[in-house]
């Protein structure tokens, strides 16, 4: 089954930059689509940006033209570029794979454990 590992996040100023990266460990056959998704506090977790197999991407309205995720299938990682920070961009950012485990099998998702970004204004 795979596993995620996310890494980055932290703290930044508004109008700053701050990377979030997810790595897909453990024994599985492919990966298909791969996405972030944020929960602040007292709020719903949203998605914030998805990229398919096929490197199609898709944004959250809110995120658009500030953030860039990408993907690197030789790693099995997933980034998410983030820019021009809004104290309303902060929350814990969870990476989402779909994964299958042999090439037959139906697609899982699998969440990783979440990584705080603090935006300061």
């Amino acid at each position: 089954q795979v596993q995620l590992v996310e890494s980055g996040g932290g703290l930044a100023q508004a109008g700053g930059s701050l990377t979030v990266s997810c790595k897909a460990t453990g024994r599985f056959y492919s990966i298909n689509a791969m996405s972030w998704y944020r929960q602040a506090p007292g709020k719903q977790r949203e998605l914030v940006a998805e990229i398919t197999g096929d490197n199609t991407r898709n944004y959250a309205e809110s995120v658009k033209d500030r953030f860039t995720i990408s993907r690197d299938n030789a790693e099995n990682t997933v980034t998410l570029a983030m820019n021009s920070l809004k104290p309303e961009d902060t929350a814990v950012y969870y990476c989402r794979a779909e994964a299958r485990q042999y090439y037959y099998s139906p697609y899982y998702s699998r969440w990783g454990q979440g990584t705080q970004v603090t935006v300061s204004s």
